[in-house]
């Protein structure tokens, strides 16, 4: 298997070395790193060439480094079903990066590029309807991020007075955001049934 995803890297690299960063075979899969402003056509060439046939998107997601520089890798998975092969893309972008939509190319990454705005902010630019997907319509914030709070900052509940869904500001008691990372058993101080016998055992 590795032999083959080397030639098929070594294939890609030779064809499209403008395009290619690097690439590696760990666990056994492909990873290319991709130029930002040619990941459109590269793409397109993935899917046409015939060596690679890569014509099934499978994914698109991303990964919040936010002590880089180049803070999100945006990762794409493709499946080539005439090669039984897999590949994955990886493209880096800043935190006010424009990443191409692969819309033109696979129209199934309409909503996959939807949810990676939705969750980590990143614009997709030529992308038809880039609109939030899974949170609600005035959220606030990019859940995916590794500086948003686990809290969230809205909360939502139904008002019964009002007979309606009010949203509110998150607010915590103190006593909330304080954990002693113990477990529930460590600061007991009750017996559990059995243990006066377990000690009687011990001292005997």
């Amino acid at each position: 298997m590795s032999e083959a995803l080397e030639e098929l890297a070594a294939h890609i690299e030779l064809k499209r070395p403008d395009c290619v960063v690097s690439w590696e075979i760990a666990h056994g899969e492909l990873t290319l790193n991709v130029s930002r402003s040619s990941l459109v056509s590269f793409v397109d060439y993935l899917k046409s060439d015939s060596n690679c046939q890569f014509s099934t998107l499978v994914d698109i997601t991303a990964v919040d480094y936010p002590a880089r520089d180049m803070r999100f890798d945006v990762v794409y998975h493709f499946l080539s079903m005439y090669r039984n092969q897999r590949i994955r893309l990886k493209v880096a972008a800043r935190e006010d990066d424009i990443v191409p939509s692969l819309v033109s190319v696979h129209p199934s990454a309409n909503w996959f590029e939807r949810e990676v705005f939705d969750m980590f902010g990143i614009i997709f630019s030529g992308h038809p309807d880039l609109r939030r997907i899974l949170t609600d319509y005035g959220f606030r914030g990019y859940p995916l991020r590794k500086d948003f709070p686990t809290t969230g900052y809205t909360e939502v509940r139904y008002d019964d007075e009002q007979k309606r869904v009010v949203y509110e500001p998150v607010s915590l008691v103190q006593e909330y955001r304080q954990f002693d990372f113990m477990s529930p058993w460590e600061g007991a101080q009750y017996v559990l049934p059995g243990d006066d016998k377990a000690e009687g055992k011990a001292k005997g």
